[in-house]
């Protein structure tokens, strides 16, 4: 059993039913996710999928950390990351069955995207039905101007480096 929460500043911390901490994410620093509002995972527990205020998306990828959590080199992976609103994500949800992700938003709008690329389907009330077979149409609702995003490099932690200024005055200068 593992317990997950999600936070203001980004982080989610995943704990065991003891109560300890066993590990501390936070979404690529390449995009600026704001707070995280949602979180869901699949049946068997492989698949983490955040949402943010923002509106964005982040899809983790669990599998190998929950095999064996002690073993550093199985780590949580995050793969995908997509705008699905403009405004913030309240809920989510994922059915492995059609491979489909269902996003709520504070603004109304309940869309559907493709779960393993991020593509849009569409939205609940839409004149025409779901294709939820063709993934090629790069469409995007609306109100979203950026295209998912699929995270290939590791995070990098850098190291600060201290840098002395020291104000001297040059009269030559």
């Amino acid at each position: 059993p593992l317990l997950a929460s999600a936070h203001e500043s980004s982080c989610i911390r995943l704990w065991s039913i003891q109560g300890n901490l066993m590990k501390e994410l936070l979404p690529f620093a390449g995009r600026l996710s704001g707070p995280l509002t949602a979180l869901c995972t699949d049946t068997f527990t492989k698949i983490l999928l955040t949402g943010s205020k923002e509106g964005y998306i982040f899809r983790w990828n669990m599998a190998s950390f929950l095999e064996d959590s002690r073993n550093i080199k199985n780590a949580i992976k995050e793969e995908l990351c997509w705008r699905a609103h403009a405004a913030e994500v309240v809920d989510l949800f994922i059915d492995e069955e059609k491979n489909v992700v269902v996003t709520a938003s504070v603004d109304g709008s309940v869309r559907l995207w493709h779960a393993r690329t991020g593509y849009y389907f569409g939205f609940f009330g839409q004149a025409r039905k779901f294709d939820l077979t063709d993934t090629s149409r790069l469409i995007l609702p609306s109100d979203v101007s950026d295209f998912s995003a699929i995270i290939k490099e590791e995070r990098k932690h850098t190291e600060k480096k201290k840098i002395v200024y020291p104000l001297i005055l040059d009269r030559d200068k």
